[in-house]
């Protein structure tokens, strides 16, 4: 009830705590009327400020303006009824009304130049200084595009005030003069202390961070572009009165080729279409929606459902329809209202703008519209590879159906990868329009075939490998009635190959070696292996009697129709289906050594070895030199997984070598890829990145589309990582999460966005990861994975959040996992874990009930599943927080928690492996001696300090370190507490030697500092 003014003010106080919001500025406005009634100014005094404050952080500026002249009026009535810090505000908020003004076009310039008067006047009045004065001046110009040089001169070159705006807005402002005066670079340097930290405050870094994104793009800047979006984005998303920052979001995302962000920044925000109390930040959000929607619609995606206004369903095309007229009808009556075109002009460039990229910014966030489906403006499409220098260079596709397939038919010959892309256009042509065959291209059969060949790779790649396997079966009958035996032995063999495959993974650290068309593909069990076996055996054999009967070399051989047109050049043809057979040989017997590992029989190593054998002696006779780097793939991957990485790694330089002489350079990219994945594990990171780099490069270069570009990107972060090189293995780890994404294989995303949150979070960048993870974790994302890998990617997040101070968020991450790990009857440690960890994080957000009852909790799960140092490293945080959060009982409340951490200490027994000890002695009695000489107990401190020392004297060269501090904190109980300052001096001087002597150089500098200030205290 608030029928008193010290319920109202208690009402005020509890207001005060909320989040802005909605809620908050509903109740500001009731106790408004509240403290009306009462004869106490000072409450209406504090009830008005709240409200102007509620309306000025969620975008509510038509209506600040008028609470403002209330308060000014009970100034001039009742100054009295102001406190000091309440006075100070009134002077401050003349500048609220000033920008608030701004945003409304009904208000007349008139009232606005009015309003700076009336704070001039009053200014001087109070003997406060003009530079406030003549930055509203400035805010007016920049709006209205008139005088702005002036105006910025007289206010950028007064000194600041105690009423100016505070540093990192004004940097602001500052920056973005040069920004729309075209100097991207120069307003960057301007705005680098708030991007440093050193300038901060409600609204910053975070507007900053949203109006650098178009600088950062149009320099090349887009690591740290793609840092801003992450880490402001989440700090705007959802607030009405951050309507302009999160328009310039969704502008980021049109222009870095992330629309399918962008679409989840529209939905996320939805609201704000109804926000409408600040109308230029609503035409600068509006603007930003229409940017985003007119990629949609000019890409052919303008049926795409998106997120609109509240009450009906949306498509990109009819919400951009109904957003123009809106934000031009906002437009024009700012314009209107000043007299000039800057704001309707602004609009116009902001939406003549297009990609700033040639193809999207890797985010490292997932998003639900995936690469695949979401349109790009850029060149190079979704696909492309992303900062390696080298576009994509597919086959251009003829028009003329024959040229076509006999393109086709050419770069097949040649193994080329990029015959993909033609056979495709080719199978379309032959069922979508039905074209006619043309009889220059051979017997129709031989298409049919050629065509079945085709499409049995991306079946296989799909684990549809029955249905593949058939393909070349059906492929293997049209050969032979055309009289094609190598093409028909061809097909069988694979056919027969491809039944063995087992375990092996397509990825680079396990494809081991590849004929004309395609790798090792997915698991499949097929017939029995030694059918197999014996039915390739009988291949062999008559491989080995059409070799006899019609040699590789000599004179040319007599040709049918078919074989005629598909091989020209007979010999080299047969040599490759020859080689072909052999190579499928190989590829059995690989897959039958690599099922048995590491126990494999030693008649099975021995038909691989000899098989790797024949493929490369065969390929080296015929001077074909690709396939004799196919057989030392497959050995150099045999022996990888044997722990022979010598003799791997020899094997795949001298494939490198085979490939460079063959005359096939796109075979390049899966040896490189194996050679630094073995590289990489014997710390050679240099060299293993320039072949990834060189085999990412190649792969695009040469239209590979069955590169595995998703796991050599992760590999290539990795590598990054351990070059130091933290900017690269950002990039390279956001693009392999959104190629697994793209892939379909979100188990593997996620996997790498934890690495990339660690690589974010050990680099300083610990907003950033925490944006990762926090996609990791959606609804949608997070029920479709592993739920292992679901916790630890919540456990991450939540200690990122508890390191950025956002506890309660970080608390609740936490409550969340411990239910679910509290199921697991294999791990139930883990479960003392994290309820360890809430209770502490609780206790950091000032929710003492319920750290209280996750504190009990804990100490629950830990009698069931025991974890001695993180449950005393929990009561030793709730001794230190207790001392600040409780006036009248914290000391005793500090010293029970520390004396449970005793009783947890005395229960673990001394042969308890990795559990040390001396180290949580030394940090209980060094927490007690703090928490006693908070008390002014300090006899008591010092002995507890002291003890500390000894205890971390036990812990030898590792105890040194928490052994100093102990020192010094001992030393200061010892002079600032008992005056003995010649006892800490020598204490000191003791310390710092040893400190010396075990090159702990900064701990002794740190004692020496401490020592001197005391010498002079003596």
């Amino acid at each position: 009830m608030l029928d008193t003014p010290e319920a109202v003010v208690e009402a005020l106080r509890e207001n005060n705590e909320r989040p802005h919001g909605m809620p908050r500025t509903v109740t500001a406005e009731e106790l408004v009327e509240a403290a009306e009634p009462f004869d106490k100014p000072d409450v209406l005094v504090t009830a008005l400020l709240e409200l102007m404050s509620a309306y000025e952080f969620t975008g509510e500026h038509r209506k600040s303006p008028v609470v403002f002249a209330r308060l000014l009026k009970l100034w001039d009535t009742a100054p009295e009824s102001f406190s000091q810090w309440e006075a100070h505000q009134v002077f401050w908020r003349f500048k609220w009304v000033t920008t608030s003004l701004l945003q409304v076009p009904e208000m007349p310039l008139t009232s606005v130049r009015s309003w700076i008067e009336q704070m001039r006047v009053r200014y001087e009045a109070a003997e406060h200084g003009m530079q406030p004065v003549a930055a509203m001046r400035y805010h007016v110009a920049h709006h209205t595009g008139t005088g702005v040089d002036d105006a910025y001169d007289l206010w950028a070159t007064r000194p600041r005030t105690e009423l100016s705006d505070c540093e990192a807005c004004e940097t602001r402002h500052f920056a973005w003069h040069q920004v729309v005066a075209g100097d991207d670079a120069g307003a960057l340097d301007t705005w680098r202390p708030v991007f440093d930290g050193a300038q901060a405050c409600t609204e910053e870094p975070q507007v900053s961070q949203a109006r650098a994104l178009l600088p950062l793009l149009r320099l090349g800047r887009t690591d740290e572009a793609r840092s801003h979006h992450l880490t402001g984005y989440r700090r705007v998303r959802g607030h009405t009165g951050m309507q302009e920052e999160v328009g310039l979001h969704l502008e980021f995302c049109a222009l870095s080729c992330n629309e399918g962000r962008g679409l989840e920044i529209l939905a996320e925000n939805r609201p704000l279409f109804e926000a409408t109390g600040a109308p230029l930040a609503h035409l600068e959000f509006l603007t930003g929606v229409e940017v985003l929607l007119a990629r949609l619609v000019e890409d052919g995606h303008g049926d795409t459902p998106v997120a609109g206004p509240p009450g009906r369903t949306w498509t990109a095309g009819g919400l951009s329809a109904h957003v123009r007229p809106e934000a031009d009808r906002l437009s024009a009556a700012f314009d209107a209202r000043n007299g000039t075109t800057t704001v309707g002009d602004r609009r116009r460039s902001r939406l003549a703008r297009r990609p700033l990229l040639d193809e999207p910014l890797p985010l490292g966030i997932r998003s639900s519209v995936t690469r695949s489906h979401a349109p790009t403006g850029g060149a190079a499409g979704a696909g492309a590879a992303v900062s390696l220098g080298a576009a994509t260079a597919g086959p251009e596709v003829p028009d003329d159906f024959f040229s076509l397939v006999t393109e086709a038919r050419r770069m097949a010959r040649l193994g080329h990868p990029g015959d993909t892309r033609l056979w495709t256009r080719i199978a379309e042509r032959v069922a979508d329009d039905g074209t006619a065959h043309d009889d220059r291209l051979g017997p129709e059969e031989l298409l049919r075939a050629e065509l079945a060949e085709q499409r049995a790779y991306p079946l296989m790649q799909e684990d549809r490998h029955a249905e593949g396997i058939a393909e070349l079966e059906l492929a293997t009958g049209l050969f032979e009635r055309l009289t094609m035996p190598w093409q028909a032995l061809s097909t069988r063999t694979r056919a027969l190959a491809w039944a063995t495959t087992s375990d092996a993974a397509a990825d680079p650290g396990r494809t081991a070696g590849d004929d004309d068309h395609a790798d090792a593909v997915s698991p499949w069990v097929g017939p029995d292996a030694e059918a197999v076996r014996a039915q390739l055996d009988a291949c062999l054999r008559e491989a080995e009697r059409l070799g006899t009967e019609a040699p590789f070399t000599g004179e040319p051989q007599p040709l049918g129709e078919a074989e005629a047109v598909a091989c020209p050049d007979l010999a080299s043809e047969r040599a490759l289906a020859y080689l072909t057979v052999l190579y499928s040989s190989l590829f059995a017997a690989y897959q039958d050594l690599l099922r048995q590992l590491p126990e494999a029989p030693d008649a099975v190593g021995e038909r691989f070895e000899e098989s790797a054998r024949r493929l490369r002696s065969e390929a080296e006779r015929l001077s074909v030199r690709h396939h004799a780097a196919n057989a030392r793939q497959f050995v150099a991957d045999i022996a990888a997984q044997r722990g022979d990485t010598a003799l791997a790694e020899s094997e795949l330089r001298a494939a490198l070598e085979d490939v460079d002489a063959s005359g096939r350079p796109w075979r390049g990219s899966r040896p490189r890829a194996l050679l630094a994945q073995i590289l990489l594990a014997e710390q050679s990171p240099a060299e293993a990145t320039e072949l990834l780099h060189r085999a990412i490069s190649d792969a695009v270069r040469y239209d590979d589309t069955d590169f595995p570009l998703a796991p050599t990107y992760a590999l290539l972060g990795h590598a990054s990582s351990h070059l130091g090189d933290s900017a690269g293995a950002v990039r390279h780890l956001s693009e392999a999460a959104a190629r697994f994404d793209q892939d379909g294989t979100h188990d593997e995303a996620a996997q790498v966005r934890l690495q990339l949150a660690d690589v974010l979070a050990n680099t300083g960048q610990q907003a950033d990861a925490v944006a990762v993870l926090e996609s990791v974790l959606t609804d949608e994302a997070a029920s479709s994975l592993d739920e292992r890998l679901v916790a630890q990617a919540r456990l991450t997040l939540a200690r990122g959040m508890r390191e950025l101070e956002e506890y309660l968020a970080s608390a609740e991450e936490f409550l969340r996992l411990a239910d679910t790990v509290a199921a697991w009857e294999d791990d139930r440690t883990t479960h003392t874990l994290v309820a360890a960890e809430a209770a502490t994080t609780l206790a950091m957000a000032d929710r003492w009930e319920a750290a209280g009852t996750a504190y009990e909790r804990a100490v629950a799960a830990h009698a069931e599943a025991p974890h001695p140092p993180l449950i005393i490293h929990m009561m030793r945080e709730f001794a230190r927080l207790t001392m600040s959060a409780r006036e009248d009982d914290g000391v005793d409340a500090a010293l029970r928690h520390l004396a449970d951490a005793d009783a947890v200490l005395a229960a673990v027994p001394d042969t308890t492996e990795g559990f040390h000890s001396w180290y949580e002695s030394g940090e209980i009695h060094y927490r007690r001696a703090r928490v006693l000489a908070q008390a002014d107990r300090f006899a008591e401190a010092l002995t507890e300090a002291e003890a500390a020392v000894a205890a971390h004297e036990q812990g030898g060269p590792r105890g040194e370190m928490p052994r100093a501090e102990a020192v010094r904190f001992a030393a200061l109980v010892e002079g600032n507490g008992l005056g003995r300052f010649k006892e800490a001096v020598a204490r000191l001087t003791t310390a710092a030697s040893r400190c010396r002597k075990a090159d702990l150089t900064e701990a002794a500098e740190i004692l020496d500092a401490l020592r001197e200030e005391y010498a002079t205290r003596q």
